[in-house]
């Protein structure tokens, strides 16, 4: 989670496995093809992570991880932030679209989600990391002075997730005006006035 320690080694085979889980989903997720993804001789992975449940579990953590250190520091530009919602929107469109950059990331999450589904550790993870992602929404909308609580907050979040998820699925060049279009239905009525984002969707 936010703040673990990883030798370079151990954080190369991790960021490895996650192109491994976007580009094959987790049925290709092995020791073997993190090795070969690492550019690693083989058996590299597994002095690590010496089962493949160790791998998997360890994968996830990371992957929460990344996921909460950007989270947080959104979270912290909205803190500091005094103006307005335009900018609450346009910071995480901005955040949105550098994940849909580079969407490995985001795909491994949503395998990894799935894999969770039939694995309690799993589940748990993943579970911690979303109710910390929730404690988080519910204080930017307590802090922009709207109606807020945990019940609100875990709609916001599961629409979001909702919105990653149809963006990935846009041709690329559609995806930054599908995600403002998204945010701005979704975070303004709880935020406040509607920004003009028109020229953010070029």
């Amino acid at each position: 989670m936010p703040g673990t320690e990883l030798s370079p080694r151990r954080r190369q085979l991790l960021e490895a496995a996650i192109d491994v889980v976007a580009e094959h989903g987790m049925r290709g997720l092995t020791h073997r093809a993190v090795d070969r993804r690492a550019g690693l001789p083989e058996g590299s992975c597994s002095s690590y992570l010496r089962t493949r449940l160790a791998l998997q579990n360890a994968l996830a953590g990371f992957v929460a991880a990344r996921l909460a250190d950007d989270v947080c520091g959104l979270s912290e530009q909205l803190s500091a932030n005094t103006e307005g919602v335009a900018f609450a929107v346009e910071a995480t469109r901005s955040l949105f679209l550098g994940w849909l950059a580079t969407p490995s990331l985001l795909v491994a999450k949503l395998e990894l989600t799935m894999e969770a589904s039939r694995n309690a550790a799993l589940a748990d993870l993943f579970g911690d990391w979303r109710r910390d992602l929730v404690v988080q929404v519910d204080r930017i909308m307590a802090d922009a002075g709207r109606d807020h609580g945990t019940e609100r907050a875990e709609a916001l979040v599961a629409a979001l997730d909702g919105v990653l998820m149809s963006a990935l699925l846009k041709p690329e060049g559609e995806q930054a005006a599908h995600v403002t279009n998204c945010l701005s239905h979704l975070m303004l009525p709880l935020l406040g006035d509607e920004p003009n984002l028109a020229a953010s969707t070029h």
